[in-house]
């Protein structure tokens, strides 16, 4: 059955190419010969049917593997439903595997047409170059052929993968790469789709396991919606925490006022602010409940131990003074921004850091690619080229939850199956968006006593990226607005 992916109100789970082919693998023996191919054909041919009913011509581009089989597949059930197609094979006939073989066949026996050109009238292209068999760098021909898929400018669906995309990380820098407008993806769901270049090159995604049930632990998981406690009639502000946000250095008050308002917005009990930059105000006028104190007042142990702690939000150099107390004490501590950049400068905090989880303190930190590639002491290209598993090591190296912000955010925990985040779009691309998700997250985290910081982190970017989803996609998203839709996916 086929299953449209997104917007998705549940956990999928994701496996890589390895994983992927191994379930193919076991599924192949355990079925009559040809069995997956024809299935996974006669899916790809139904949802070209249902999404371009219309179409006048089909292009089938194959490649010379089992993702151009699939596509033959599909050609036959296209000219036996009586729509016009074409397939374009790439791929030497005496080298096709199997299964593709066998399609090759009865393609041509059911007389489906080939020809090297695309078709006039062409409505539909449909990929069937690579699919899960990319590598890269990709060969001149195959490169050409993808640059020319794309330059038609028609609606693509694409079989597995969009073709150049890699299944694992979704990165593919200087390579060309289909731009689908639907992707089916079939047996798994892979952790490209949704992260890096994934969610711009697949289009809608949809997906179809061919009747396989898989047995194996997943390599990550989609997350779905986090589940809220409900609030109890005798409950009251102390019963869902004290936060206090560090930061606002001189210049960049405004980041600390925005922390602060979400974590209101997310239910913290009491919210404070720890002011490193004096600018003459003694309350947020428009969240006259945020309490605004000097550093010195807040940063005390009796405080800290107590308290979830937001740090470095607009903290500037002045932050680093405070972090030895605060990684020291805090009770929950979220580390974001400048506290980052501290951090990777410094071993001694860096120490005191890793030093929280033997003290069954846990951390999330918030970077995004740069702050991340600072601390891992690489490139925000290193980072992207593998988001998954640079947020994995982070989280071994420095004993805590990594909540890596970008396309398809990554939470990642030391033990833990990473999260890749399905919510938002580039309308959190604006200043101070960062600020508000660490504040959110901070004040879900008070709010919900008992949850982990992979909870609460998965929460945190699940609700936010949800946020940015209201409203019209094509216009910005002010940080200061953000909060207000986070409030209304909060309920």
């Amino acid at each position: 059955m086929i299953h449209r992916v997104l917007p998705s109100n549940r956990a999928w789970p994701l496996h890589d190419a390895a994983a992927t082919r191994a379930i193919e693998e076991a599924a192949q023996r355990a079925l009559p010969p040809h069995t997956l191919m024809a299935r996974a054909g006669l899916a790809v041919a139904r949802l070209a049917l249902a999404v371009a009913p219309h179409a006048r011509h089909a292009w089938v581009v194959a490649g010379g593997g089992n993702n151009g089989g699939d596509g033959l597949v599909a050609a036959r059930h296209l000219a036996a439903a009586g729509r016009p197609v074409t397939v374009s094979l790439f791929g030497d006939v005496d080298r096709l595997p199997a299964d593709a073989r066998q399609a090759h066949e009865a393609a041509v026996a059911a007389g489906v047409p080939f020809s090297t050109e695309m078709p006039a009238h062409t409505d539909l292209v449909i990929d069937g170059l690579l699919g899960l068999g990319v590598r890269h760098p990709l060969r001149d021909e195959t490169a050409r052929t993808i640059e020319r898929i794309n330059a038609t400018g028609l609606d693509v669906l694409s079989i597995d993968l969009p073709s150049g995309l890699p299944a694992d990380t979704g990165a593919a820098p200087g390579q060309p790469v289909v731009r689908a407008r639907h992707t089916l993806s079939l047996l798994s769901l892979k952790p490209g789709l949704f992260t890096a270049d994934g969610r711009d090159q697949t289009g809608e995604l949809w997906f179809d396991d061919l009747g396989v049930t898989v047995d194996r632990p997943p390599d990550a998981l989609l997350s779905g919606p986090p589940r809220l406690a409900d609030r109890r009639h005798a409950q009251h502000k102390g019963s869902f925490g004290d936060l206090i946000v560090i930061g606002g250095a001189a210049g960049m008050g405004g980041a600390a006022t925005l922390a602060a308002r979400a974590a209101l917005a997310a239910g913290a009990g009491r919210v404070f602010v720890a002011r490193l930059g004096v600018d003459g105000r003694t309350m947020d006028e428009l969240r006259p409940e945020s309490m605004l104190r000097e550093a010195a007042e807040l940063v005390q142990p009796d405080r800290l131990r107590h308290s979830t702690v937001v740090c470095g939000c607009g903290g500037g150099r002045a932050i680093a003074r405070w972090l030895p107390a605060v990684l020291a004490d805090a009770m929950k501590l979220v580390l974001d921004a400048d506290a980052l950049n501290a951090i990777a400068a410094s071993a001694a905090l860096r120490a005191l850091l890793t030093n929280r989880a033997d003290r069954g303190l846990p951390t999330v930190l918030t970077p995004h690619p740069l702050e991340a590639a600072r601390l891992a002491g690489s490139t925000a290209a290193d980072v992207q080229a593998d988001r998954l598993a640079v947020a994995g090591r982070l989280a071994r190296a420095l004993a805590c939850t990594v909540l890596l912000k970008g396309s398809g955010t990554v939470i990642a925990s030391p033990g833990a199956t990473p999260l890749v985040n399905p919510t938002g779009n580039a309308r959190l691309g604006s200043a101070g968006s960062g600020d508000v998700l660490a504040g959110w997250l901070g004040g879900l985290w008070s709010a919900q006593r008992d949850w982990t910081g992979v909870e609460a982190a998965s929460a945190a970017a699940w609700l936010h990226g949800r946020a940015a989803e209201s409203g019209d996609q094509r216009l910005p998203l002010p940080a200061s607005d953000l909060i207000g839709f986070l409030a209304a996916a909060l309920r």
